[in-house]
Protein backbone atom coordinates (compact mmCIF):
# COMPACT_ATOMS: atom_id res chain seq x y z
CA UNK A 1 0.00 0.00 0.00
CA UNK A 2 1.52 3.14 -1.25
CA UNK A 3 1.74 5.91 1.92
CA UNK A 4 -0.52 8.72 2.23
CA UNK A 5 0.63 11.97 3.17
CA UNK A 6 -3.34 14.05 2.90
CA UNK A 7 -5.78 12.74 5.56
CA UNK A 8 -9.43 13.53 5.11
CA UNK A 9 -11.67 13.65 7.50
CA UNK A 10 -15.31 13.70 6.64
CA UNK A 11 -18.14 14.87 9.13
CA UNK A 12 -21.74 14.71 8.62
CA UNK A 13 -22.79 14.36 5.85
CA UNK A 14 -19.88 13.19 3.82
CA UNK A 15 -19.18 9.27 4.32
CA UNK A 16 -17.16 8.25 1.71
CA UNK A 17 -15.07 10.45 -1.14
CA UNK A 18 -16.08 10.04 -4.68
CA UNK A 19 -12.89 9.90 -7.25
CA UNK A 20 -11.04 7.66 -5.49
CA UNK A 21 -8.84 5.58 -7.70
CA UNK A 22 -6.88 1.99 -6.73
CA UNK A 23 -8.26 2.25 -3.18
CA UNK A 24 -8.53 0.26 0.02
CA UNK A 25 -9.65 -0.19 3.38
CA UNK A 26 -7.12 -0.26 6.18
CA UNK A 27 -8.67 -1.15 9.54
CA UNK A 28 -6.14 0.15 12.12
CA UNK A 29 -5.76 -0.50 15.86
CA UNK A 30 -4.01 2.10 18.18
CA UNK A 31 -2.44 2.15 21.59
CA UNK A 32 -5.81 4.01 22.07
CA UNK A 33 -8.15 1.73 20.39
CA UNK A 34 -9.92 1.15 16.98
CA UNK A 35 -10.81 4.93 14.64
CA UNK A 36 -13.95 5.60 13.61
CA UNK A 37 -13.64 3.51 10.96
CA UNK A 38 -11.69 1.74 8.24
CA UNK A 39 -9.57 4.04 6.68
CA UNK A 40 -10.16 4.59 2.73
CA UNK A 41 -6.38 4.92 1.06
CA UNK A 42 -6.12 5.70 -2.75
CA UNK A 43 -5.12 8.15 -4.92
CA UNK A 44 -7.21 11.25 -5.57
CA UNK A 45 -6.45 13.94 -8.29
CA UNK A 46 -2.79 12.45 -8.39
CA UNK A 47 -1.93 12.00 -4.90
CA UNK A 48 -1.87 9.23 -2.34
CA UNK A 49 -4.72 10.07 0.57
CA UNK A 50 -6.69 8.47 3.14
CA UNK A 51 -10.14 9.45 3.96
CA UNK A 52 -11.89 8.70 7.53
CA UNK A 53 -15.88 8.83 8.32
CA UNK A 54 -15.26 10.61 11.69
CA UNK A 55 -18.54 9.40 12.57
CA UNK A 56 -18.52 6.06 10.83
CA UNK A 57 -20.52 4.94 8.08
CA UNK A 58 -24.16 5.00 8.97
CA UNK A 59 -23.20 8.11 11.35
CA UNK A 60 -23.17 5.70 14.10
CA UNK A 61 -21.07 7.88 16.76
CA UNK A 62 -22.04 10.65 18.51
CA UNK A 63 -19.48 13.53 18.66
CA UNK A 64 -18.92 12.75 23.04
CA UNK A 65 -18.25 9.18 22.09
CA UNK A 66 -15.52 10.23 19.38
CA UNK A 67 -12.21 8.63 19.96
CA UNK A 68 -10.21 11.36 18.87
CA UNK A 69 -7.03 9.61 19.71
CA UNK A 70 -7.40 6.39 17.51
CA UNK A 71 -8.79 8.69 14.58
CA UNK A 72 -5.26 11.16 14.56
CA UNK A 73 -3.13 8.17 15.96
CA UNK A 74 -4.32 5.91 12.87
CA UNK A 75 -3.72 8.72 10.23
CA UNK A 76 0.05 9.28 12.00
CA UNK A 77 0.26 5.03 11.28
CA UNK A 78 -0.73 5.64 7.99
CA UNK A 79 2.18 8.73 7.30
CA UNK A 80 -0.05 11.26 6.58
CA UNK A 81 1.52 14.85 6.90
CA UNK A 82 -1.49 17.09 6.72
CA UNK A 83 -5.44 16.42 7.45
CA UNK A 84 -8.16 18.49 5.65
CA UNK A 85 -10.92 18.24 8.13
CA UNK A 86 -14.64 18.63 7.16
CA UNK A 87 -17.33 19.27 9.83
CA UNK A 88 -20.79 20.99 9.60
CA UNK A 89 -21.61 23.75 11.78
CA UNK A 90 -24.30 26.23 12.32
CA UNK A 91 -23.80 29.67 12.12
CA UNK A 92 -23.43 32.46 14.32
CA UNK A 93 -23.21 35.93 12.16
CA UNK A 94 -25.47 37.09 9.52
CA UNK A 95 -22.55 36.62 7.12
CA UNK A 96 -22.56 33.04 6.89
CA UNK A 97 -24.91 31.57 4.72
CA UNK A 98 -26.56 28.33 4.69
CA UNK A 99 -23.81 26.47 2.16
CA UNK A 100 -21.18 28.59 3.06
CA UNK A 101 -18.06 27.52 3.98
CA UNK A 102 -15.60 28.95 6.49
CA UNK A 103 -12.12 27.89 7.59
CA UNK A 104 -11.44 29.10 10.75
CA UNK A 105 -8.18 30.19 12.21
CA UNK A 106 -8.97 29.93 15.96
CA UNK A 107 -10.94 27.69 18.27
CA UNK A 108 -12.94 27.96 21.36
CA UNK A 109 -13.52 25.09 24.02
CA UNK A 110 -17.03 24.58 25.45
CA UNK A 111 -16.93 20.84 25.73
CA UNK A 112 -16.25 18.99 28.72
CA UNK A 113 -13.69 16.32 30.15
CA UNK A 114 -12.76 14.62 26.50
CA UNK A 115 -9.06 13.37 25.98
CA UNK A 116 -7.69 15.84 24.29
CA UNK A 117 -4.20 15.08 24.65
CA UNK A 118 -1.86 11.96 23.93
CA UNK A 119 0.53 12.72 26.64
CA UNK A 120 0.07 11.73 30.44
CA UNK A 121 0.95 8.77 32.34
CA UNK A 122 5.00 9.90 33.07
CA UNK A 123 5.39 11.96 30.10
CA UNK A 124 4.61 15.62 29.69
CA UNK A 125 4.13 17.85 26.85
CA UNK A 126 3.20 21.64 26.28
CA UNK A 127 2.62 22.47 22.72
CA UNK A 128 2.18 25.75 21.42
CA UNK A 129 -1.64 26.46 20.65
CA UNK A 130 -1.79 29.86 20.33
CA UNK A 131 -3.00 30.12 16.56
CA UNK A 132 -4.23 26.17 15.95
CA UNK A 133 -4.58 25.64 12.46
CA UNK A 134 -1.62 25.39 9.90
CA UNK A 135 -2.32 28.59 7.84
CA UNK A 136 -0.14 27.32 4.93
CA UNK A 137 -2.95 24.35 4.53
CA UNK A 138 -6.24 27.24 5.61
CA UNK A 139 -4.55 29.13 2.44
CA UNK A 140 -4.91 25.57 0.49
CA UNK A 141 -8.58 25.39 1.38
CA UNK A 142 -9.40 28.97 0.38
CA UNK A 143 -7.75 28.60 -2.63
CA UNK A 144 -9.75 25.65 -3.82
CA UNK A 145 -13.30 27.10 -2.37
CA UNK A 146 -12.52 29.52 -4.92
CA UNK A 147 -11.35 27.30 -7.25
CA UNK A 148 -14.78 25.09 -6.82
CA UNK A 149 -17.05 28.31 -7.16
CA UNK A 150 -18.25 27.89 -3.45
CA UNK A 151 -18.56 31.03 -1.15
CA UNK A 152 -16.10 30.77 1.59
CA UNK A 153 -14.51 33.14 4.06
CA UNK A 154 -11.18 32.84 5.39
CA UNK A 155 -10.65 33.04 9.26
CA UNK A 156 -12.84 33.44 12.11
CA UNK A 157 -13.57 31.19 15.49
CA UNK A 158 -15.04 27.76 15.89
CA UNK A 159 -16.65 27.81 18.97
CA UNK A 160 -17.06 23.42 20.11
CA UNK A 161 -19.46 22.42 22.06
CA UNK A 162 -20.40 19.43 23.90
CA UNK A 163 -23.78 18.44 22.42
CA UNK A 164 -25.25 16.65 21.40
CA UNK A 165 -28.35 18.61 21.72
CA UNK A 166 -27.99 21.65 19.56
CA UNK A 167 -27.58 24.99 22.03
CA UNK A 168 -30.38 26.66 23.64
CA UNK A 169 -31.44 30.41 22.88
CA UNK A 170 -28.99 31.99 25.72
CA UNK A 171 -26.53 30.12 24.88
CA UNK A 172 -26.30 31.19 20.94
CA UNK A 173 -27.01 34.78 22.07
CA UNK A 174 -23.94 34.74 24.36
CA UNK A 175 -21.65 32.90 21.93
CA UNK A 176 -22.58 35.94 19.76
CA UNK A 177 -21.88 37.85 22.03
CA UNK A 178 -18.66 36.71 21.87
CA UNK A 179 -18.01 37.25 18.57
CA UNK A 180 -17.56 33.67 17.75
CA UNK A 181 -18.28 32.57 14.02
CA UNK A 182 -19.52 29.43 13.44
CA UNK A 183 -20.57 26.22 16.13
CA UNK A 184 -19.31 22.74 15.78
CA UNK A 185 -19.32 19.75 18.24
CA UNK A 186 -15.77 17.91 16.95
CA UNK A 187 -12.75 19.96 15.87
CA UNK A 188 -11.29 21.40 18.83
CA UNK A 189 -9.74 18.13 20.18
CA UNK A 190 -9.06 17.23 16.45
CA UNK A 191 -6.76 19.88 16.28
CA UNK A 192 -4.63 19.45 19.33
CA UNK A 193 -4.31 15.94 18.78
CA UNK A 194 -3.42 16.50 15.12
CA UNK A 195 -0.88 19.43 16.96
CA UNK A 196 1.07 16.85 18.85
CA UNK A 197 1.27 14.43 15.87
CA UNK A 198 2.85 17.22 14.07
CA UNK A 199 0.39 16.61 11.41
CA UNK A 200 -1.14 20.52 9.89
CA UNK A 201 -4.84 20.88 10.25
CA UNK A 202 -7.41 22.72 8.78
CA UNK A 203 -10.78 22.50 9.51
CA UNK A 204 -13.50 23.46 6.64
CA UNK A 205 -16.45 24.42 8.48
CA UNK A 206 -19.81 23.91 5.77
CA UNK A 207 -22.39 26.05 7.19
CA UNK A 208 -26.24 23.74 7.75
CA UNK A 209 -27.92 26.97 9.43
CA UNK A 210 -28.24 29.43 11.35
CA UNK A 211 -27.82 28.30 14.94
CA UNK A 212 -31.26 29.31 17.01
CA UNK A 213 -30.33 33.01 17.58
CA UNK A 214 -31.57 33.10 14.16
CA UNK A 215 -35.68 33.80 13.89
CA UNK A 216 -35.97 31.20 10.95
CA UNK A 217 -33.62 28.92 12.52
CA UNK A 218 -35.18 28.37 16.46
CA UNK A 219 -36.34 25.33 15.69
CA UNK A 220 -34.44 23.35 12.92
CA UNK A 221 -35.07 19.68 12.47
CA UNK A 222 -32.40 17.48 11.58
CA UNK A 223 -34.41 16.86 8.50
CA UNK A 224 -33.95 20.48 7.64
CA UNK A 225 -30.39 19.93 8.00
CA UNK A 226 -29.60 16.62 6.40
CA UNK A 227 -30.80 18.31 3.37
CA UNK A 228 -28.43 20.81 3.32
CA UNK A 229 -25.55 18.65 4.03
CA UNK A 230 -26.37 16.33 1.24
CA UNK A 231 -25.93 19.60 -0.94
CA UNK A 232 -22.75 20.72 1.08
CA UNK A 233 -21.17 17.43 0.42
CA UNK A 234 -21.08 17.67 -3.55
CA UNK A 235 -19.38 21.10 -2.70
CA UNK A 236 -17.15 19.41 -0.59
CA UNK A 237 -16.08 17.03 -2.61
CA UNK A 238 -15.11 19.69 -5.22
CA UNK A 239 -13.42 21.88 -2.89
CA UNK A 240 -11.27 18.34 -1.29
CA UNK A 241 -10.05 17.50 -5.25
CA UNK A 242 -9.19 21.02 -5.54
CA UNK A 243 -7.17 21.69 -2.80
CA UNK A 244 -5.28 17.50 -3.00
CA UNK A 245 -4.62 18.77 -6.76
CA UNK A 246 -3.06 21.93 -5.67
CA UNK A 247 -1.30 20.79 -2.22
CA UNK A 248 2.68 21.78 -2.41
CA UNK A 249 5.07 18.79 -2.20
CA UNK A 250 6.70 20.57 0.78
CA UNK A 251 5.80 21.75 3.90
CA UNK A 252 6.72 25.04 4.76
CA UNK A 253 5.21 25.62 8.30
CA UNK A 254 6.27 24.56 11.83
CA UNK A 255 3.77 21.75 12.23
CA UNK A 256 5.90 18.92 11.95
CA UNK A 257 8.65 20.48 14.53
CA UNK A 258 5.68 21.41 17.50
CA UNK A 259 7.21 18.49 19.93
CA UNK A 260 10.56 20.02 19.66
CA UNK A 261 10.30 22.23 22.39
CA UNK A 262 7.47 20.79 24.18
CA UNK A 263 8.72 17.45 25.66
CA UNK A 264 9.38 18.73 29.88
CA UNK A 265 9.82 15.75 31.34
CA UNK A 266 13.11 14.32 32.42
CA UNK A 267 14.12 12.03 29.93
CA UNK A 268 15.31 9.69 32.47
CA UNK A 269 11.91 9.78 34.29
CA UNK A 270 9.41 8.71 31.49
CA UNK A 271 8.45 5.07 32.00
CA UNK A 272 9.18 2.60 29.40
CA UNK A 273 5.51 1.69 28.85
CA UNK A 274 4.47 4.95 27.91
CA UNK A 275 7.87 5.36 25.70
CA UNK A 276 6.94 2.79 24.18
CA UNK A 277 3.00 4.05 23.59
CA UNK A 278 4.44 6.94 22.34
CA UNK A 279 7.35 5.91 20.44
CA UNK A 280 5.62 7.38 17.16
CA UNK A 281 5.06 10.76 18.19
CA UNK A 282 8.09 11.02 20.81
CA UNK A 283 10.79 9.33 19.59
CA UNK A 284 12.67 11.05 17.30
CA UNK A 285 13.26 13.34 20.52
CA UNK A 286 14.27 10.66 22.72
Amino acid sequence: MAKPSIGIIGGSGLYSMPGFTAHQECALQTPWGAPSDAYVVGRLSGREVAFLSRHGRGHRISPSELNFRANIHGFKQLGVERILSLSAVGSLKQEHRPMDFVIPDQFVDRTHGRASTFFGEGLVAHISFAHPVCSQLASVAEAACREAGVNAKSGGTYLCMEGPAFSTLAESRLYRSWGMDVIGMTNLQEAKLAREAEICYTTIAMVTDYDCWHEDHDAVTVEQIIAVLNKNAENACRVIEAAVRAMPEERECKCGSALAHALITDRKAIPEATHKKLELLVGKYL
